[in-house]
């Protein structure tokens, strides 16, 4: 918004001579007196209309207005009807700011001094390099030159500036993120070394226990095969949070249980209901085949899902949540009926939604199906994941 609001304010400028150009002539015509004749008319608004490429061609224009000055200065004009040969100068102005060439601004400088110096020997009656001619000239060159050469600079440096500030935050952001994983890093390994190294010796002794006892109390070896499985599942799940420790990209991890899961998921079926919109809600009765970090991803997908619902389909439309067991994982579907607003979901939710599902070894569809909007996604089992 910003940068189109300076866009417009620039060609405003740029038109602003159509239109001031007319009013000093007409402001300089004095009835029974003097009036301007049409060939200045026809010169200045010609110029008027070459000042408006400027932007786009500045020396070129720079030079054409300088060639238009010699007759309009050669002119008798009175009042204010006198400036708008200046129009040149301005020109140069803008060259001297926008042209890091030293050869064209030299260019310009000098068609304009030279416009000058005719204009003045033709309509003074002063010699072509009298000292008046030599100063006015060197007056109304020199001034607008400065002026562009001082207008690049300060360009010049407000970009270094703004340059050096992104680069110190970056730099800032950089530190920050490095400390963040070092931190989180550090983290990951304590927990591996207190943690996860003692529960793969749990998994490994109950095992060898297993065989040591297959003769004994069969009730014995439930127990055991029990505590293995319950075991590896932790496991998996610590192994799966230093993966994500390690990785700051992808935020922190909660471990939430299989039933938490399914009463979040139904508070938010509950949500979109109460916004208006008809939800069918088909829910597995069982969850706990997901890990912890799968858990976290289906409700964090569905969760996501639904908010793009109620943010992008019109109100008092069908919704469809499936989450159903299938290929030993969870597949889950969100589909909005035909009635879309047409906006799309935000890009930022969807990246978030593939960095989770990409970290629990998942797969996600996103896309338009049937006038509507659809999220289809699988996500593995632990015995999936341990294949």
């Amino acid at each position: 918004m910003d940068i189109r609001w300076r866009r417009d304010v620039r060609l405003l400028a740029r038109c602003l001579p159509l239109a001031v150009v007319p009013l000093l002539l007409l402001a300089s015509t004095f009835p029974g007196q003097y009036r301007v004749p049409w060939s200045y008319w026809v010169l200045a608004m010609l110029a008027s209309a070459l000042f408006v490429v400027g932007d786009r061609w500045p020396l070129a224009v720079s030079l054409a207005l300088s060639i238009l000055a010699v007759p309009m200065f050669r002119t008798p004009a009175w009042g204010l009807s006198g400036l708008v040969p200046f129009l040149g100068a301005v020109a140069l102005v803008e060259v001297a700011m926008r042209t890091r060439a030293n050869s064209r601004v030299a260019l310009a400088a000098a068609c304009w001094a030279l416009a000058v110096v005719l204009g003045r020997w033709g309509s003074h009656e002063a010699t072509l390099w009298g000292a008046a001619t030599v100063v006015e000239a060197g007056t109304y060159v020199g001034v607008p030159l400065l002026l562009g050469l001082y207008l690049r600079g300060q360009r010049d440096l407000a970009a270094t500036l703004r340059l050096r500030a992104a680069d110190a935050e970056n730099r800032r952001a950089e530190a920050e993120s490095r400390t963040r994983a070092a931190e989180r890093g550090a983290m990951a390994r304590e927990l591996h070394d207190l943690i996860a190294h003692h529960m793969a010796s749990i998994v490994l002794r109950v095992g060898i226990a297993r065989h040591v006892v297959a003769d004994q109390d069969p009730r014995v070896n439930l127990v055991l095969d029990d505590v293995r499985e319950t075991a590896a599942d932790a496991l998996a799940d610590i192994r799966r949070l230093l993966a994500a420790l390690r990785d700051p990209a992808l935020g922190e991890v909660a471990l939430v249980d299989a039933e938490a899961v399914r009463a979040e998921i139904s508070a938010a079926v509950r949500r979109v209901e109460v916004a208006g919109f008809v939800v069918e809600a088909e829910i597995a009765p069982e969850l706990a085949g997901l890990d912890a970090i799968g858990r976290l991803t289906l409700l964090r997908l569905v969760q996501e899902s639904l908010t793009n619902v109620m943010k992008h389909a019109e109100p008092a439309g069908s919704v469809r949540v499936e989450v159903l067991r299938r290929g030993g994982g969870i597949a889950l579907r969100v589909r909005s009926g035909v009635g879309v607003s047409g906006a799309k979901p935000a890009g930022h939710g969807i990246i978030g939604m593939r960095e989770r599902v990409e970290l629990a070894g998942g797969t996600l569809a996103v896309g338009a199906a049937g006038g509507g909007w659809e999220v289809d996604a699988w996500l593995p089992g632990v015995e999936a994941v341990a294949r």
